[in-house]
């Protein structure tokens, strides 16, 4: 074990950490993050849907829905050369690079013309569906307009107001990049269709029991090393935004939601009780800690971990690099994810369908709304029972060490 901690702390560890710095990974998940304010608006939205499925008592908001977590993939395609531009420190023509993402996913995403001059989209695709069309699209501008901005028509000393440097400097790139989508679009080639086909076989590998499961093994495994999770996000968050559209689209069809690689599922509903790998149980079991150390810091993360914010306690505890709490972590982000994926597939508990990522809202109360079936509390009670079953004899065996450690 301790040959593996040296390793994950030396050479692993900080291999990982340089991936996320780097500029392209980091322009998607900054992209990510700014669209999340977006995604929560869709989600308040599924609150006020459930309301209604009460009582009709509230007007229809759905095309607020629409107009906000119905268009991800068009931020996305702007938001990535945005960013790649502006890491890059090439501010002055980050916003004309955003707008050509933005130009160009639209005309890849297969417009259609009429005699009389009507252009029309398919609404889907401006949203969640595209997202791995967007991202493919945001680095391809953020990869011309980051090699264009190493040239330029005039010198440094050149007496010209600079934006008008930017502007002809920027001529060439964007021309090119329109070029792209124009060639695609005479010769009807439906590039949205392709990037969607193309990336089918990983949804598929995402949205099955194996695939699920080692993506919440591999975030509470991470996590445990001291590495955030959102070193996944470009490869996760596509996934599981398209399977919860995916779902809506199912049900509006009058067929059944079968995606369950969500973030619905995984933080919202029933994996990440207290965060990743399931920490709530601890945080409760520190409260009574014999060690006046972990109670303390029991007492410090009890409020965070109700509320699925479980740094102070993964950091604190601490869980990372300590090998009596990385276990029962480990053991957690196997278990919860491979117990809730066999009872949603069985059809016992209703899979969620609608966009509800309120993930800061205490279990079980999100595990309800997630999809409005009270099966789903069951199993998280379920759940729970089993964590704390998990963390009970490593949290004794540490915090009798704690109490021979403060004994000294």
């Amino acid at each position: 074990m301790q040959t593996i901690m040296t390793f994950m702390q030396t050479k692993f560890a900080p291999k990982v950490n340089k991936i996320t710095k780097n500029i392209w990974v980091a322009s998607i998940q900054d992209s990510v993050m700014a669209i999340l304010p977006f995604i929560l608006v869709g989600s308040l939205l599924t609150l006020v849907s459930l309301v209604n499925e009460i009582k009709p008592i509230l007007p229809d908001m759905s095309l607020i829905n629409s107009f906000s977590f119905g268009m991800l993939g068009i931020f996305v395609a702007y938001l990535i050369p945005y960013n790649v531009m502006e890491k890059k420190k090439y501010n002055d023509k980050k916003i004309l690079s955003g707008l050509a993402g933005f130009s160009l996913y639209l005309m890849l995403i297969m417009p259609t013309f009429t005699e009389d001059g009507t252009i029309a989209f398919e609404f889907d695709r401006f949203g969640a569906a595209g997202m791995f069309v967007a991202i493919i699209v945001g680095l391809f501008v953020g990869l011309v307009m980051s090699i264009a901005s190493k040239f330029s028509f005039f010198n440094e000393d050149s007496t010209l107001p600079d934006f008008i440097v930017v502007w002809f400097d920027t001529l060439i790139p964007i021309f090119v990049l329109l070029l792209v989508g124009w060639i695609f679009t005479i010769k009807e080639i439906d590039f949205f269709d392709i990037i969607v086909k193309l990336f089918e076989p990983l949804q598929s590998i995402g949205q099955s029991l194996p695939g699920f499961v080692l993506i919440c093994f591999l975030m509470a495994f991470l996590y445990s090393f001291g590495i955030s999770t959102w070193v996944l996000n470009p490869i996760i968050f596509p996934i599981m935004i398209k399977g919860i559209a995916d779902n809506a689209a199912l049900v509006a069809n009058g067929s059944a939601a079968v995606n369950i690689n969500t973030q619905e599922v995984l933080y919202t509903g029933w994996v990440a009780f207290g965060g990743v790998g399931y920490t709530m149980p601890l945080a409760i079991l520190l409260l009574i800690a014999k060690s006046s150390t972990l109670k303390a810091i029991g007492k410090a993360t009890f409020a965070p971990s109700l509320f699925n914010i479980n740094e102070p306690i993964v950091f604190g505890a601490p869980i990372v690099f300590n090998p009596i709490l990385m276990i029962p972590m480990w053991i957690n982000g196997l278990l919860m994810p491979l117990i809730t994926y066999l009872v949603l597939h069985a059809g016992w508990v209703t899979i969620p369908y609608k966009a509800f990522q309120l993930w800061y809202l205490p279990y079980p109360i999100s595990t309800y709304l997630v999809n409005g079936d009270w099966k789903g509390i069951v199993l998280f009670a379920v759940l729970t029972v089993i964590s704390f079953v998990i963390w009970y004899p490593f949290f004794k065996v540490y915090d009798l060490q704690k109490l021979k450690e403060e004994a000294v």
